[in-house]
């Protein structure tokens, strides 16, 4: 019997102006989600997951520390607790990706995931964090220190890799390594430089990988920053690099699809990257990094 998972994810503008505190962000939000959820809960969706950050504004082109305040612990802060009783009250495994204070000072660009049944099962932080113009998340993250955790959830094993994390092949095959069937990419990106390759970078990890991926990305403007258009267009895509459902650009607005996890099996077998790899010839992707910090460092006096 085919391994058939509804699958949902939500894109989203921010709907305060960003002179609002940290805290009336997050009842916002939450407050604009809630209808999405009860909505998905009534579909029957069995995963869902949000944009990156989705509790406000995506503060980073800013450096002012009052979005520390945005921050909140994980699994204890009020967003997770809250998506736990959505979970379960639905039966539906939740993917949230929140700014995370770990300790005072401390903060990681976040995402929880929450099992059908309402429990925590973990986290995974953000790896790879940027700080190029518009982008000054080092202001804000810590580089992520859990590895790539994959998540047995009721419903499949589920992955997490965040926004700027999906330029880089080496986490994506990790995960699949680690057992994946599908990864949720929550993101905040904008019109200009990188808009051709959101529909390039993930189907390719989705092909290399044998997995499902979910790309979310929020929409709108926000000001003061004015950095550019969030363009939305969330997707899933399946293991042969095809997308299967799409978002529009400029709305507000929950995308559901079927995925047929068996799929996952099937790919893997007849392509059979895993089997075919050599991992023993990869040895100077470190060597060369290596050698390179080696050449940079100061020499000792």
């Amino acid at each position: 019997m085919p391994r058939i998972v509804k699958a949902g994810i939500i894109q989203m503008a921010n709907k305060l102006d960003t002179s609002a505190s940290p805290q009336e962000h997050r009842e916002a939000m939450l407050e604009a989600h809630r209808p999405y959820i009860e909505d998905a809960g009534r579909q029957g969706v069995q995963m869902l997951c949000f944009q990156e950050i989705f509790t406000g504004p995506y503060f980073c082109p800013s450096q002012d520390a009052k979005w520390y305040a945005a921050a909140e612990a994980i699994p204890d802060g009020p967003t997770t607790r809250l998506m736990c009783e959505y979970a379960r009250k639905y039966s539906m495994v939740i993917v949230v990706p929140i700014y995370e204070e770990h300790m005072t000072g401390v903060y990681y660009n976040t995402a929880a995931v929450i099992d059908a049944d309402g429990r925590y099962l973990g986290k995974y932080r953000k790896a790879h964090i940027p700080q190029v113009a518009g982008f000054w998340e080092k202001f804000f993250f810590r580089p992520g220190n859990l590895g790539y955790p994959v998540f047995d959830t009721a419903y499949g094993k589920v992955g997490v890799y965040i926004c700027y994390d999906r330029h880089f092949p080496d986490g994506a095959r990790c995960l699949g390594l680690n057992g994946a069937e599908i990864v949720f990419n929550p993101s905040a990106t904008v019109a200009g430089l990188s808009q051709h390759l959101w529909e390039i970078e993930q189907p390719a990890h989705a092909v290399a990988n044998g997995y499902f991926v979910a790309a979310i990305n929020r929409v709108g403007t926000e000001a003061p920053w004015n950095i550019g258009t969030f363009y939305g267009s969330s997707y899933f895509v399946d293991p042969r690099g095809q997308i299967i459902a799409q978002a529009s650009e400029d709305r507000d607005e929950m995308v559901v699809a079927d995925l047929d996890l068996d799929r996952v099996r099937e790919v893997r077998n007849t392509w059979q990257f895993f089997l075919d790899r050599r991992p023993e010839t990869y040895g100077q992707l470190t060597d060369l990094l290596t050698l390179r910090h080696e050449r940079s460092a100061p020499a000792n006096c």
